[in-house]
């Protein structure tokens, strides 16, 4: 399913359950996000991805958005940084890639390519942060690719 088609619906839609609004004592970081979860993909900023990301939410239906922004400009300052929407998409756990092997195969490609300059001026550890996500030599395949029966 290309989760790009459904633009129109939120993540409280399409990554159930619901989630009840944040309680009164919820700091602002936790209210922004119940908040985000009730916006429609398609009227996400870079900021939001970038938060929704960097808590680890709905990460199939984020990551495609936040991937295709980091595409076409990969340095991309969503909220704090040259680089920090690249940073958060790269931290994530490689299991929420798992699903998305031709986005981080392309995402992997734009880094390479990136300028020394352009690296180095990332927060401290950032480049070991690119690196990592670069080594990444396990394949990255379906969780259900190697379960079928080969007859």
């Amino acid at each position: 399913m290309d989760r790009l088609l459904h633009l129109d619906r939120t993540l409280d839609e399409l990554d159930p359950p619901r989630w009840a609004p944040a309680g009164p004592d919820a700091t602002s970081l936790v209210r922004r996000v119940h908040e985000l979860r009730r916006v429609p993909l398609g009227e996400l900023g870079p900021a939001d991805l970038r938060t929704l990301i960097s808590q680890q939410v709905a990460l199939p239906h984020v990551l495609p958005l936040a991937g295709n922004l980091l595409l076409d400009e990969p340095m991309l300052d969503a909220y704090f940084y040259e680089g920090d929407l690249l940073l958060a998409a790269v931290n994530v756990p490689a299991s929420a890639w798992t699903l998305l092997p031709n986005l981080a195969a392309r995402v992997r490609t734009v880094i390479m390519a990136l300028p020394e300059a352009a690296v180095a001026s990332l927060p401290r550890g950032g480049a070991e942060e690119l690196a990592r996500f670069v080594a990444r030599t396990e394949p990255l395949r379906r969780p259900d690719e190697g379960t079928r029966n080969p007859q």
